[in-house]
């Protein structure tokens, strides 16, 4: 049996929708988060913020690094 993914064969809904795996998988997160029951849902609300560094690479040598923080309302 071939692979799908290497014969051209179906594509993920996601992929196919021209979204990435990640905002994919945030939108279905979020939609689970809204549907807890409190105080559950004010405890996972907080944990979705996202922080981290995003640093370029180049000749081998990382340049300064950005801060990021991801949460959908920046979306």
């Amino acid at each position: 049996m071939a692979s799908a993914a290497g014969s051209g064969g179906a594509v993920p809904f996601w992929r196919a929708a021209g979204m990435t795996y990640i905002s994919y998988s945030n939108i279905c997160a979020s939609l689970v988060r809204n549907c807890l029951k409190e105080p559950f849902k004010t405890e996972a609300l907080t944990r979705e913020k996202v922080h981290f560094a995003v640093a370029k690479w180049i000749n081998g040598k990382p340049e300064k690094p950005t801060l990021r923080t991801d949460s959908p309302e920046a979306d």
